[in-house]
């Protein structure tokens, strides 16, 4: 079984980003991403109401942190110093070496390639530094744009899940992509 650390706290960088840990300042970022129907309209989550709930959405992703058991990071653009997004690996299994990727970037940073670049460096983080055998994306089978970041990156599509999750008074599709530790050395 993998053993979780997220002592010091792993700040990763790119070419054009910087990722670390969601500070409270952050909260106009994250509800921004959170509370726009847009933004959400492929998550099967609730819309955030006020920033107070921002800010308790970082209590908790920092909770994790600090628990162990996940990680989530501030997608930061270094020529501007601006936080545009958070993404972070969720729903980690020690025990099955697996975990799950999630991302959200600002629209306005979008199509840039700055997902990609950012999924790049968490992968690596999560196979070369904590060593799982698997990580998996789970995406609405409508978002492209979320599609094509999954395939750049080297992710193998394993199928659909039919209305395996219901919110909002309707029923959603899951599409699942994975990605393992041998076929992430290939995207290099």
């Amino acid at each position: 079984m993998l053993h979780l650390s997220f002592y010091p706290f792993p700040e990763l960088e790119s070419a054009r980003l910087f990722l670390r840990r969601l500070k409270p300042s952050d909260s106009s970022m994250v509800y921004a991403l959170r509370s726009n129907p847009q933004n959400m309209k492929y998550l099967p989550r609730p819309l955030l109401k006020n920033l107070g709930q921002a800010e308790d959405l970082i209590a908790l992703m920092n909770k994790k942190i600090d628990n162990n058991t996940d990680i989530n990071w501030a997608v930061v653009e270094k020529k501007s110093a601006k936080a545009i997004g958070f993404m972070g690996l969720y729903r980690s299994k020690p025990e099955h070496y697996s975990t799950e990727l999630g991302y959200m970037l600002l629209p306005e940073f979008q199509n840039q390639g700055y997902t990609s670049e950012a999924v790049h460096k968490i992968l690596e983080f999560a196979f070369k530094k904590i060593h799982f055998h698997r990580v998996e994306a789970i995406i609405d089978p409508l978002n492209d744009a979320s599609k094509r970041v999954l395939e750049k990156n080297n992710f193998k599509r394993e199928g659909l899940l039919r209305q395996n999750e219901f919110f909002g008074g309707r029923f959603w599709d899951s599409e699942v992509y994975s990605i393992l530790d041998f076929e992430f050395e290939l995207t290099k």
